[in-house]
């Protein structure tokens, strides 16, 4: 399989998200002028670094901006303003919307890429993407759902904690911005009163480039030019030193390595194990050991594609959650779905196969919007494209949109979690295994049914958006529920996997936002 780019920065950002993979382009966004600028953000709490940043990541004061070394830096920044070529006008362009939601684009599209399934070997077998080998065919990762709600939840947190301590440190030295120290150094972007020390530019380059090379290796070139034009994009629009820059440099990959040390919980999370291998496959198949509902239960689940594939990712129901702990995590775990030899499973198997026979066009549509599958950026970066549009018109800060990110990412990466452990605990059969005359309309997941995990991932996103932007918190809840329908819809789940898996999207989130509440940064 050979590998595809990521195109190089322009005014707009591809995503692919529908299931046949067709191109959506970001509308053109305005530069960033927040309307306040969270000055005591370096107190909000942390989710991984300690309150302690002088110890934990320490940055040393910058030289006075009377100095002989900082008139330097200055007469660097208008010597390269006067040779501005069209295209670094264009990088300035495209990050002054902000390094946060550019970054956040950026993601998606990476995850879109590489959210393609391993195809299968001459002899049936399959083999899985290696990271330690991310070149080799198939590519490392498969971005599948679960992979991509951690990932987007390790990036924004990493973010959100990167920039909570520039902003520690921006307001502990209060260098001014070049623009503001020297009248004839242009800003090329909206002026704010906001410190230049760190640049915030240069920490989100450091700390994000550092997390997606880990995640994405495969793409570590494409995500090292990036970052680059960020930092050099600040410098060119005169909001940044070079001292500056490589002080934010420096504290953003002093962040990812803290988060991401031998011994971290990114490194001992359980990620690692959720695939399972061959014995736990077969365990698995053969219905053994799984759930007092899963042992009584007459027909377990099965792969439906042939060759038979292994299920995806049978452990991820154990990854660390954020704000949860593994034991109430599973008091929280969903009361067992209807036996299929039950009445009420006969009833809702023949609703599916009313929709699946008989969809309208309304009803095609939806379940197209949110089909979410191979190709595209996932059911967690679907959500996070939503979530755009608020941040944006809100006008927030970097350091606060790095917050809403990561709450929801959180968030979403609790419900991929609890949803992954409910399905692989009551292992329950799709609607087309018990009635093959069933076809889906957007291609059959491979993994167990209840509950769904477009329900749970949209009730808890919704729930965390709704708390952050109230006056749009019913608009996220008819998102939500609209894509829980579409599985409905396009034959894929049944009515009780949506509803269940709802009503344990919308708990799980309530843990998400009882750490928002208190951790200092207001709504």
């Amino acid at each position: 399989m050979k590998l595809l780019k990521i195109l190089v920065p322009s005014l707009l950002v591809a995503f692919l998200w529908s299931c046949n993979k067709e191109v959506e382009k970001s509308p053109a966004l305005p530069a960033l002028e927040p309307l306040r600028l969270d000055e005591t953000a370096g107190s909000w709490t942390p989710v991984i670094l300690s309150n302690n940043y002088s110890l934990q990541v320490p940055l040393a004061a910058p030289a006075a901006t009377t100095s002989d070394a900082y008139k330097a830096e200055l007469t660097t920044i208008k010597n390269a303003q006067a040779g501005l070529t069209k295209q670094q006008r264009d990088v300035i362009a495209y990050w002054s919307v902000g390094g946060v939601i550019r970054w956040n684009q950026i993601m998606r599209e990476l995850v879109a890429r590489y959210n393609l399934p391993p195809a299968p070997r001459e002899d049936g077998t399959y083999v899985f993407p290696d990271a330690e080998n991310p070149f080799a065919d198939p590519a490392f990762p498969f971005a599948n759902p679960p992979y991509a709600a951690r990932a987007y939840a390790y990036v924004s947190i990493a973010q959100y904690d990167a920039l909570k301590a520039a902003w520690y440190y921006k307001y502990l030295y209060n260098r001014a911005a070049p623009y503001t120290v020297d009248a004839s150094v242009q800003a090329l972007v909206p002026r704010t009163s906001l410190p230049a020390y760190p640049s915030e530019d240069a920490v989100l380059s450091g700390v994000t480039a550092e997390m997606l090379k880990i995640l994405f290796p495969a793409s570590v070139e494409q995500i090292t030019k990036l970052a680059a034009d960020q930092r050099n994009a600040a410098l060119w629009s005169g909001k940044a030193a070079p001292s500056d820059i490589s002080a934010g440099l420096a504290l953003g990959k002093s962040v990812a390595s803290v988060i991401t040390a031998t011994g971290s919980r990114f490194r001992t999370d359980g990620m690692g194990n959720a695939v399972g291998n061959a014995a736990l496959w077969k365990e698995l198949q053969d219905s053994v050991g799984f759930g007092d509902f899963y042992k009584s239960a007459q027909i377990p689940w099965l792969s439906l594609e042939s060759p038979p594939r292994p299920p995806m990712l049978p452990n991820f129901g154990k990854v660390l959650t954020w704000n949860i702990s593994p034991a109430q995590l599973v008091a929280e775990r969903p009361a067992p779905p209807p036996s299929t030899s039950s009445d009420k499973m006969k009833q809702e198997l023949a609703e599916v196969k009313k929709y699946a026979d008989n969809a309208t066009r309304e009803e095609l549509r939806i379940t197209h919007k949110w089909a979410d599958g191979a190709g595209t950026y996932a059911p967690p970066g679907h959500w996070n494209h939503i979530a755009e549009e608020s941040i944006v018109n809100e006008r927030y800060s970097e350091v606060r949109a790095a917050r809403a990110y990561a709450l929801l990412n959180m968030a979403l990466h609790n419900a991929g979690v609890g949803c992954w452990e409910t399905k692989y605990y009551y292992f329950n059969p799709r609607p087309s295994q018990l009635d093959p005359s069933i076809k889906t309309k957007t291609g059959l997941p491979n993994f167990p049914a209840y509950t769904s995990g477009h329900s749970t991932f949209s009730a808890s996103a919704s729930v965390v958006l709704g708390y952050l932007f109230p006056d749009r918190a019913q608009f996220f809840t008819n998102e939500a529920k609209e894509a829980s329908m579409s599985r409905l819809y396009g034959a894929i789940h049944y009515r009780s996997d949506i509803e269940v898996g709802y009503s344990h999207g919308v708990l799980l989130a309530a843990y998400t936002v009882n750490f928002a509440q208190s951790d200092g940064a207001g709504n």
